[in-house]
């Protein structure tokens, strides 16, 4: 009897062995997975989860530092406390059975501190827009095969306050924070592109941004927006902030419900609440931070019970993950499902049985199908010709994804709104700002970052002199010129009293034969710019200034004298609040009236924008 018993325990070993090594979801529709556990992952991870997020440790606070303080050079520490990388090659050890999510890009609750206003007095909006940018390389070249990609975190604009501190410690929607208090605030919002309100409704343009810049890196990965209180408080806010950034152009693939809200809530309600988030958005959910803080082990079993399954039988639900599974070590007081002494509490008993049992009852009819690279072509059909005249309206049509070799086939980088009147190109390229102007249609309210692309076909390789036809009304504009990523001409600098008067300036370049792509890239807004002409020869003559006599002849500015006409101006703040209208004769004279006004009660940087034309001033008002 001894020998038999111990024969039977010894399959009951074997048996249990056998089951404990394999994670919950394990040949499953969909993935089940856990964070990690005090910046580790634990020796029985695997044992429940097939699916790894980091619950620190990729986050942009958590890696990149700067080599002397405030200043200096990027670096980054990619198992610095928390286990990113170690959590990544854990996914990669079993690829297509166990998957990893990077998270997150962008929050702002947790970013280096060089970005906080309070903690460094000298960052700056192109400061911070060079790390954001830094920050997006560095992490596609550590994970240029992302799966997952939580790429904007807690954004919505609730309560007066987005949902983390993006611009200030954030109040948060329940009245509460963890939010930095002593960084005061980053400008993270306006290098993104900032966010503008209109007809009271936010439009958040920073993370249209931020998703077209995860999309250029990662063409392949899911795209996921991730956000709290989306099952209960800002539902509706939820929604809107979806369905605005996917009619903004962000291509977002799917909407992460963190459900930390979800204790108590019924089965219904729970069901109506994620059916008509998914309805109404269109896209595919993540439950990216499940979690039930309730310390009567029934009652966290019964919210499980109610939840769970709705979860891994919708076909539209794409993964679970359940934020923490050891009592003690989750962010939240009573939410894991085992006790540090190795007991079960009743949920992961209830865990472990209906995956048994149910584990073919999972659905998962979501396909994520990466953009398919389609390179930009000639707007007329064919490279224009250089030597030649190129009007800047005919950039290239722009293509779709990213190329292997990490190439975007975009043809034009724009913010998402259109501020120009011309219909002109409105389909292929509505973000494109195209004005109607006496001499045709020109690109205006060019902003620095902005560029634009056009194939063309270089006749003979050697020296041309390059005629750019320009209108401004600043000494501070630019722009540079480059042939295939290779820079031709470094700044040409760009002054003016007025955007309907366009001069010519010029630079020499030196051009390949054949066929290329020419760029140019704003380095200095606020400029219009009509065309490029481009003359055989270093200091050619203008090839629209026949009477000239020598190919060194000055090029003469093309000034139009004119009757001064009243035009109106719209005065923003830093937030993009439109704050009135003001009449002036020009620009300098608006601003001159900006700054005199009694109608600026608070000192600070205001905003100037044409009605007519456009442009943009930015104005320091001190009082």
């Amino acid at each position: 009897m001894r020998k038999l018993s111990l024969s039977l325990a010894a399959v009951a070993i074997a048996s249990f062995v056998s089951v404990a090594n394999a994670a919950l979801a394990d040949g499953g529709a969909k993935f089940v997975g856990n964070i990690t556990t005090g910046g580790q992952i634990r020796s029985d991870f695997a044992q429940y989860w097939n699916q790894i997020t980091p619950e620190n440790g990729c986050k942009w606070g958590s890696i990149h530092s700067l080599s002397n303080g405030n200043s200096g050079t990027s670096k980054f520490a990619w198992d610095n406390f928390d286990k990113c990388e170690s959590a990544y090659k854990w996914a990669k050890e079993k690829p297509g059975e166990r998957h990893f999510k990077f998270h997150a890009l962008v929050w702002g609750s947790q970013y280096p501190n060089f970005l906080c206003k309070k903690k460094n007095p000298g960052i700056t909006v192109e400061l911070t827009k060079q790390y954001i940018t830094e920050w997006f390389d560095a992490v596609a070249a550590k994970f240029p095969d992302l799966e997952y990609i939580d790429v904007v975190n807690e954004a919505i604009w609730a309560g007066n306050n987005y949902h983390s501190g993006y611009g200030k410690p954030a109040a948060g929607a329940e009245g509460h924070s963890t939010d930095d208090t002593e960084c005061g605030g980053s400008y993270i919002i306006e290098a993104l592109g900032g966010d503008r309100v209109v007809n009271g409704k936010h439009q958040y343009d920073f993370i249209t941004t931020a998703f077209k810049m995860a999309r250029e890196r990662w063409p392949k990965a899911v795209l996921i927006y991730n956000d709290y209180n989306t099952l209960s408080w800002q539902i509706n806010e939820g929604i809107e902030l979806i369905q605005t950034i996917v009619k903004n152009g962000a291509p977002v693939d799917a909407y992460g419900q963190q459900a930390h809200d979800c204790k108590g809530m019924s089965k219904s309600d729970f069901e109506s609440k994620m059916t008509r988030i998914h309805n109404e958005t269109g896209l595919p959910l993540l439950v990216s931070e499940y979690d039930i803080g309730e310390a009567d082990d029934t009652k966290q079993k019964n919210d499980y019970a109610n939840q769970i399954p709705f979860m891994w039988e919708t076909p539209w639900v794409a993964g679970i993950t359940i934020w923490g599974y050891i009592n003690g070590s989750t962010w939240v007081a009573n939410t894991g499902l085992i006790e540090k002494d190795g007991r079960k509490r009743a949920s992961m008993n209830w865990l472990e049985e209906y995956f048994a049992n149910n584990l073919s009852k999972g659905k998962n009819d979501v396909t994520f199908t990466p953009i398919e690279p389609e390179p930009q072509v000639p707007f007329k059909g064919k490279p224009l010709d250089i030597p030649g005249k190129i009007e800047v309206e005919d950039f290239d049509v722009p293509g779709k994804g990213v190329n292997d070799d990490g190439t975007s086939n975009a043809s034009y980088g724009d913010d998402s709104e259109n501020h120009g009147d011309s219909d002109y190109r409105k389909d292929d390229a509505p973000a494109v700002d195209l004005y109607k102007k006496a001499t045709g249609v020109v690109s205006g309210y060019n902003a620095e970052g902005d560029w634009l692309e056009w194939t063309v076909n270089v006749k003979k390789a050697g020296d041309y002199t390059v005629f750019a036809s320009v209108a401004t009304e600043n000494s501070t504009s630019s722009f540079s010129l480059s042939v295939d990523g290779k820079t031709v001409v470094e700044k040409v600098e760009l002054s003016g009293t007025s955007f309907d008067d366009f001069t010519k300036v010029k630079a020499n370049v030196t051009l390949p034969e054949g066929k290329h792509i020419l760029r140019m890239d704003v380095t200095g807004a606020w400029f219009d710019i009509d065309f490029f002409n481009f003359a055989e020869g270093k200091d050619a003559k203008d090839p629209d200034d026949i009477d000239k006599p020598g190919p060194n002849d000055a090029i003469h500015s093309n000034v139009r004298m004119a009757t001064p006409e009243l035009a109106d101006y719209d005065v923003f703040d830093m937030n993009g609040v439109r704050l009135g209208r003001m009449s002036a004769y020009s620009m300098s004279e608006a601003v001159s009236m900006l700054k005199s006004t009694k109608a600026i009660k608070i000192q600070g940087i205001y905003m100037l924008r044409g009605v007519k034309n456009g442009a943009v001033k930015t104005v320091r008002v001190t009082r």
